[in-house]
């Protein structure tokens, strides 16, 4: 099938999304959503994009790919001078023209195509997309919109998105379940197209963001034989997610940030490298340098690290980029799974209100995840499936089927994993 017909098959499937239920195909969280739950279900997402407004350099206009029905346009177009979406489905782009009638900045646009040449080069400060490319069931046409994104990107602007980073498997791909794209596509396409990796978040999970700006071309090129400039050093190690001075060998927490002084301006995580005691760290986020010139650099740990006072090296262009550090690693506690919420296995939002026939039970750090059990009002539960979204924070995700024959009315749901016993958790099936 060429990229015509898979556009027309996005198209056609997302009219008739959103004819039925565009707020809850969007969002996914229950059916019938009134608009000001709608709004509210974008807060998270609306909060990560506006971390990063402090790498902007100015704020005159931002693109939204796939802005479907304008939940992320309307709190953030008062950040832009001019906030304009595109979205294939001329459905979405109704309802996102009725949502934004009131704001007098910000337009959206049907763009059956999977490029963006409505709009000039070097147009935007920011261009976003969220929930969307997980969607494509083309490679070429996800990268192809990223290539776009890359052109009208003002030089110095910021392109921050969100992919379906699972890893790949062999089902065939279609306009709900979209390609799978593995951070090592991310860093090649921002090695080929003069974009500095800032960011390469979630990795392994459905949920990868990658953030870059755009450079001058012949950026990289540019780059061979520089030198570090006026005396970078590592000023601190903490642990990226506690603060402390300690980090775990493995686990959730088994990751670094260093606080570096004077890193050169050119640097992104495709030209930096970090290893601890001599093993690679896998670099995920850098940050803006700060008043005091000091920038955060993130790396989780390498598998197999030994514990005690290990040195830590920091690279740039493959050379020493400033006198090693010290860092304490300390062997990782006992894993401590926790219940981390029980919903509808469809309805996402309707907490303890199971109306599907379905449960979706999410616990965290789950080391062996084939010791999970469940039952309902003590009869045993089948159909049971188990599915990682997080191996980094050992998330796991178990859904089954209510037994057959359950009346509507409070029950209760007992679980457990391995030794583990889980408080009973009431629900009501209707």
């Amino acid at each position: 099938m060429d990229d015509s017909d898979v556009l027309a098959r996005m198209r056609g499937d997302w009219n008739r999304r959103a004819g039925e239920d565009a707020n809850y195909y969007v969002a996914f969280g229950r059916r019938g959503q009134e608009d000001s739950e709608f709004l509210a279900s974008a807060a998270g997402v609306v909060r990560g994009l506006e971390a990063d407004f402090a790498r902007l350099r100015a704020r005159g206009a931002a693109l939204e790919i796939g802005c479907g029905p304008g939940r992320l346009m309307f709190p953030l177009a008062r950040h832009f001078g001019e906030i304009h979406g595109v979205d294939i489905s001329d459905e979405m782009i109704r309802l996102a023209r009725d949502r934004l009638r009131g704001v007098a900045n910000a337009w959206a646009h049907h763009n059956p195509a999977s490029d963006l040449s409505m709009f000039p080069a070097e147009k935007f400060d920011f261009v976003y997309s969220y929930a969307v490319f997980q969607h494509i069931p083309s490679r070429d046409i996800v990268f192809r919109y990223l290539a776009e994104a890359r052109r009208v990107l003002r030089t110095g602007g910021i392109l921050r998105c969100q992919v379906n980073g699972l890893p790949s498997d062999a089902r065939e791909y279609d306009t709900w379940r979209g390609v799978r794209v593995a951070p090592a596509e991310l860093r090649q396409f921002a090695l080929d197209h003069d974009l500095a990796l800032l960011a390469l978040e979630g990795v392994s999970t459905q949920y990868l963001w990658i953030t870059c700006r755009k450079m001058p071309a012949g950026w990289r090129q540019s780059l061979s034989g520089r030198e570090p400039g006026s005396d970078p050093a590592i000023r601190g190690i903490s642990n990226a997610y506690t603060g402390e001075g300690v980090v775990p060998a493995s686990g959730p927490f088994a990751a670094l940030s260093l606080w570096i002084r004077s890193l050169p301006a050119d640097c992104d995580l495709n030209h930096l490298a970090v290893a601890a005691g001599c093993r690679d760290c896998r670099l995920s986020y850098l940050g803006e340098p700060a008043r005091d010139r000091v920038t955060q650099l993130n790396g989780a740990l390498p598998e197999g690290v030994r514990t005690g006072l290990l040195p830590v090296e920091a690279f740039w262009l493959g050379r020493p980029l400033c006198p090693p550090a010290w860092v304490r690693i300390i062997p990782a506690g006992p894993s401590v799974p926790r219940l981390w919420s029980v919903t509808d296995g469809v309805n996402l939002l309707s907490a303890d209100r199971i109306a599907s026939g379905a449960v979706k039970v999410t616990l965290l750090e789950v080391e062996h995840p084939g010791q999970f059990r469940a039952a309902l009002d003590g009869l045993p539960v089948r159909e049971l499936e188990a599915f990682c979204t997080d191996p980094m924070a050992q998330r796991y995700e178990f859904n089954f089927r209510l037994p057959e024959g359950t009346r509507p009315g409070l029950h209760t749901i007992e679980m457990a994993l391995g030794r583990r016993v889980f408080a009973p958790v009431a629900v009501e099936v209707v």
